[in-house]
């Protein structure tokens, strides 16, 4: 048994590599009759006398003169002009969006009222429910309240109309009690005076009575005092108070009311979100999924379960199958050719005839590019259908052509047969054994042919390939327009003063001439467009006076030309020196001659141009 399994291992192993030999021998097979293919190709394009171009005979094309048609060809994709768009109403959650638990197919003629999406609302379910909870709460609250109020209302009232009177009378009752007493008091004490004038009584006994009387005045005075303390103080603290009991449980009653009246809303906006999870058909239409690319591969929304779905974006489009339309992307070198109202004639794959519109919008504004696409920019064009069938859907592609312009007869060649060079156009015309080169005006043109309003004549035979005839073309000499003057004169010349940058802080010019706070050298006179005269005189001595002796000698200023040519001017009393106050004089003097100054040095901080001083010529 081992031999057998070990011959018979040896043996997978030998078909094992004689399967690779033979992979390995056909490959290098074929790439040995691939070399010998290209280098016998090679070997006949470069042998003496193989050039294809030059024994090639040319094409000819006789010019004819018919109805041309200027278009412009391109792709676009149908939509509807009026779409029922379907959007989510469910507000998210911590940022992120609603998840999509179902959807109905796209493409689903649907009606009114019927289903489109359900979106997961288990936590608006899970929300309901707590507010459920916080509404009974805030109902139970206002019980409470309610009852508050009723019994502060009725605590005023039992106090008014039971503990205030039965309190009054208690002490009315005491006054008359008082009062009764006093009488007895008084009439005892007569009684005893008598009695003691007649000497039956002692002083002791008459000094009772007159004691008996004072206590029952004092009694007396004690009950009406309280009466009036209860009738104007304790009744109105007692009204105060309860009048603040009722107010207090008024305004928690009505703050309870409010907070009740909050979580119902929220309770009811919970509900209503619950039920907005359930998205249903506005309108009779075919269902067309709203996805959306952004071409970066970040943003992108497709319509399918489990997709998250923000507040407000739209997820269907119901289109109106009766108003369509195609929005092609017209490129920004035929843009200019479109005009709103031009006919377009519409292929469809759908339908088996061409389908006729117009142009009824072009886009101002170009179409937002992808970041893997060129900066060719592109515009929207909206082309209506004339009674679109019902085949055609929303999504499919459209060949339109805009017929830019339409002329019944026209001398045409074939685009090819053009030869152009510095933006002259020339074609190659062939006279019985002669060769004429001749220079054409072109007209419309479209993908296959251009219109020649000059040069030419019908029944002419053209080459359809000059450029690989050269030799037999005789290209005149063309001058090209040489603008280099006009860019010197635009260099030359001032900006007008609407695209001259805005001034900084030191006027319309920075400081200039040796004055310039950036150490710009454009000469004494240099000014600054808004400076004083003081202040740029005060920079000139900053720089120029190295030894700070306050005035400027000959040698300080020989480093600067427009300095040194006008010391002598500015050196009034002849010195050899110019001081500040010589400087400042003679720069006003300069000033009022020339009124604003020529043009100074460089701009400097702050100042949006060269400044204008004394030191140059005006303009």
């Amino acid at each position: 048994m081992k031999k057998n399994r070990r011959s018979l291992l040896r043996s997978s192993r030998t078909a094992s590599r004689s399967r690779r030999g033979g992979v390995r021998g056909t490959i290098l097979g074929l790439l040995a009759v691939s070399g010998l293919c290209g280098g016998g190709y090679y070997w006949a394009m470069n042998r003496p006398g193989s050039n294809l171009e030059s024994s090639s005979e040319p094409m000819f094309h006789q010019v004819a003169e018919g109805p041309f048609d200027h278009i412009v060809l391109e792709q676009g994709e149908i939509e509807s002009s009026s779409n029922n768009e379907v959007k989510c109403e469910v507000k998210g959650r911590g940022g992120s969006g609603t998840p999509i638990l179902s959807v109905i197919p796209e493409g689903t003629l649907v009606k009114k009222g019927e289903t489109l999406c359900q979106l997961d609302s288990s936590a608006l379910d899970q929300d309901a429910k707590n507010q459920r909870i916080i509404v009974s709460s805030a109902e139970s609250a206002v019980i409470s309240a309610e009852a508050a109020v009723n019994k502060a209302v009725i605590a005023r009232r039992e106090y008014l109309e039971g503990t205030f009177l039965t309190e009054r009378n208690a002490i009315v009752s005491e006054i008359a009690v008082a009062q009764q007493s006093l009488r007895k008091a008084e009439l005892s004490l007569e009684s005893a005076e008598r009695l003691a004038a007649k000497g039956t009584l002692k002083p002791l006994q008459i000094e009772a009575e007159q004691f008996s009387v004072e206590n029952a005045k004092s009694n007396l005075e004690s009950a009406l005092g309280r009466l009036k303390v209860l009738d104007e103080l304790t009744k109105a603290k007692m009204l105060v108070q309860f009048d603040a009991d009722i107010e207090t449980t008024r305004a928690k009653l009505e703050s309870d009311k409010n907070t009740l009246g909050e979580e119902k809303n929220k309770l009811q906006e919970i509900q209503a979100q619950t039920k907005a999870c359930t998205i249903l058909a506005p309108a009779d239409g075919q269902v067309v999924y709203a996805n959306k690319s952004s071409g970066r591969g970040g943003g992108d929304f497709i319509v399918e379960a489990g997709a998250l779905v923000r507040e407000q974006q739209t997820i269907f489009l119901l289109p109106d199958p009766t108003r369509m339309q195609v929005k092609a992307k017209i490129n920004e070198s035929r843009i200019s050719l479109i005009r709103e109202g031009m006919p377009v004639k519409i292929r469809v794959n759908a339908s088996e005839y061409e389908l006729l519109g117009r142009v009824i919008k072009v886009n101002k504004y170009a179409e937002p590019g992808n970041w893997w696409g060129s900066n060719v920019k592109e515009y929207a064009t909206f082309i209506q259908i004339v009674e679109p069938p019902e085949s055609i859907r929303t999504g499919m592609t459209a060949e339109v052509r805009i017929f830019v312009e339409q002329i019944d007869k026209a001398l045409q060649i074939p685009v090819h047969a053009v030869y152009e060079t510095k933006r002259h156009h020339f074609v190659l015309i062939r006279e019985g054994e002669k060769w004429d080169t001749r220079e054409i005006k072109i007209g419309a043109t479209n993908d296959k042919f251009v219109t020649v309003k000059e040069g030419i004549e019908p029944n002419d035979n053209v080459v359809l390939d000059p450029r690989n005839h050269l030799d037999k073309m005789d290209i005149p000499e063309i001058q090209e327009e040489d603008d280099r003057s006009k860019l010197v004169a635009m260099t030359n010349s001032p900006l007008p003063k609407s695209a001259a940058p805005e001034s900084g802080p030191q006027g319309a010019g920075g400081a200039g001439g040796a004055g310039a706070a950036g150490g710009a050298r454009g000469g004494a006179g240099g000014g600054a467009g808004g400076m004083s005269p003081d202040a740029i005189v005060g920079m000139i001595m900053q720089r120029m006076d190295t030894n700070t002796d306050g005035s400027l000698s000959q040698e300080e200023v020989a480093s600067d030309d427009r300095m040194k040519s006008s010391f002598a001017d500015y050196d009034a009393n002849k010195d050899g020196k110019v001081d500040r106050s010589e400087l400042s004089s003679g720069f006003k003097k300069r000033m009022a001659a020339m009124g604003a100054g020529g043009p100074g040095g460089p701009g400097g901080p702050g100042g949006g141009g060269a400044g204008r001083g004394p030191g140059a010529p005006s303009n």
